[in-house]
């Protein structure tokens, strides 16, 4: 599989929690020459309306070119690490 060119990630970002996996996707993009687009999920309330509406229990989610990887898992097993 070619090296994807950019990557879209919603995370939980909040003045009282930063989502320790979005951190970890973010940072493991970086280091494989990904570029981040991303896109934090602000409030508890917003990330319950984002995971509802695109069918998912966990945050972050990530896409690789406009498809949906998953989360952080996810990632590692999409780009072999």
């Amino acid at each position: 599989m070619a090296t994807p060119h950019k990557a879209v990630i919603h995370r939980m970002v909040t003045p009282d929690h930063v989502c320790p996996y979005g951190e970890k996707a973010v940072a493991l993009l970086r280091e494989n020459g990904i570029e981040v687009e991303d896109r934090w999920l602000r409030t508890r309330a917003e990330t319950d309306a984002y995971m509802k509406e695109q069918g998912v229990e966990t945050t972050p989610q990530i896409f690789l070119d406009g498809e949906r990887v998953g989360g952080y898992d996810d990632l590692q097993a999409r780009l072999k690490h």
